[in-house]
């Protein structure tokens, strides 16, 4: 597997924020809007800098901010893989939502591994409702 082009990346001289972060910042977006999909290799930390004409150490620092905030992979020797995306919630009250019915649901004898099976049952029966309308 090789790894898609590098898309340009414009260095704003002005900007106050470490240039570490506005690279970070830049696959952030790459990955949201669809250009790395889950499963996509990244070009090398030492390819990546070459091209931008960056230091290692910076493209090093953003892979690794990348890796932390769960949307890279790295393997020794492999590369670094854009992971599958986890959904985070804009609104800290739907995770108290969440976490209040999977407390609720333990509660009334259900095992973990039973709740997402629920749930995408409830889910599916919402789908077909709604499309009937």
């Amino acid at each position: 597997m090789t790894a898609k082009p590098i898309p340009t990346f414009v260095v704003d001289e002005k900007s106050d924020l470490p240039l570490w972060v506005r690279l970070r910042d830049r696959l952030v977006y790459l990955i949201n809007s669809g250009y790395y999909k889950p499963g996509d290799q990244l070009p090398t930390v030492r390819k990546f800098a070459a091209e931008l004409f960056i230091s290692y150490n910076t493209v090093s620092k953003a892979y690794v901010a990348l890796e932390r905030d769960g949307y890279i992979s790295t393997t020794q020797g492999r590369g670094a893989f854009v992971c599958e995306p986890d959904f985070v919630s804009d609104a800290p009250d739907v995770d108290a939502m969440v976490e209040d019915f999977v407390n609720s649901c333990l509660e009334k004898g259900m095992a973990f591994d039973d709740i997402p099976k629920q749930v995408n049952k409830a889910i599916r029966k919402l789908k077909r409702d709604h499309e009937k309308k």
